[in-house]
């Protein structure tokens, strides 16, 4: 199988990585940490979320981080927003992009978004049809694709039939999310076969967790498959506050240095990505998950 030239990374590190932190993270940091990215080459970064505080407080400052960020050329600023309020506070802002977020699971719809999936997919549709009328570009989630912290394994026909629903609502893209990274090589394959039966490479992503070790080969599984959208977070950064042993998000130092190592193109400096997934790791007083940067570090 051929693989693509050129591969689109969306970091979701300042979103998804520091979402759960039970630490409050000064706003100077994430702000550093978002202008890093950019500096780094990165043209797509989750930069916050729109949620009510009460269940994310780490996402709080989300207004002033998209006020205060050095916005560069090129790059794209998106934010979470489950519902129509969120999608007012981040257009107020100046969000370029935003995002919405479904399941393939029905316990883990209630329990991560109170509602069920289909109660959840009526909230998004005003969403979109707000975002139509202000020309602003919508991507989809679909998080448990892989299997559920509360039922297991997720039948690939729901993941299809949450994809398809998204997709006719408007999303130009669906992230397929591994949620609890229990996916393998073998699992990734088997959704993909059914999931390219119906839609085109370019209408998916892919967004892997590292709980088992197994992102990059999911990832790699992807990429043979003609999807050249990836999602990873700096650092390994992450996790899910919803979802019970969910580890960090596949690191996107590892996932680039992969990628490069492929002849593939994502126009990302990995050096000083390495550098801001060091400065936010010091900053949370914590080692770099990630295992290329922790090598190239150690280094003498």
């Amino acid at each position: 199988m051929s693989l693509p030239k050129t591969v689109r990374l969306v970091e979701v590190g300042p979103r998804d990585g520091l979402q759960g932190e039970s630490q409050t993270i000064p706003l100077a940091a994430k702000l550093q940490l978002i202008d890093d990215l950019s500096r780094a080459g990165h043209s797509y970064i989750e930069a916050g979320s729109f949620v009510n505080p009460k269940w994310v407080p780490q996402m709080a400052d989300s207004e002033q981080v998209f006020s205060r960020i050095e916005r560069r050329p090129g790059v794209r600023y998106c934010a979470l927003t489950p519902n129509l309020q969120g999608f007012e506070r981040a257009l107020a802002v100046g969000a370029d992009e935003v995002a919405i977020f479904a399941v393939a699971s029905e316990t883990f719809s209630h329990k991560n978004i109170n509602c069920s999936i289909e109660e959840s997919l009526v909230r998004f549709r005003e969403v979109m049809e707000a975002a139509q009328q202000h020309n602003i570009p919508v991507r989809g989630y679909v998080s448990c694709v892989l299997g559920c912290p509360y039922e297991g394994e997720v039948s690939s026909q729901n993941v299809a039939e949450v994809t398809a629903k998204l997709l006719d609502m408007g999303c130009y893209e669906v992230s397929l999310g591994d949620t609890i990274g229990v996916g393998n090589a073998g699992s990734m394959e088997r959704l993909l076969r059914v999931l390219l039966a119906r839609f085109n490479p370019d209408q998916l992503a892919v967004h892997c967790h590292d709980t088992y070790g197994q992102a990059l080969s999911n990832i790699l599984i992807a990429l043979q498959h003609g999807i050249h959208t990836i999602d990873a977070s700096v650092a390994g950064l992450g996790g899910c506050p919803y979802a019970p042993g969910a580890s960090g998000n596949v690191a996107t130092e590892d996932v680039i240095y992969m990628l490069h190592g492929m002849g593939i193109a994502t126009g990302i400096d990995l050096e000083l990505l390495i550098a801001a997934g060091s400065r936010i790791s010091a900053t949370l007083g914590r080692t770099n998950a990630s295992a290329v940067a922790r090598a190239r570090l150690a280094k003498p």
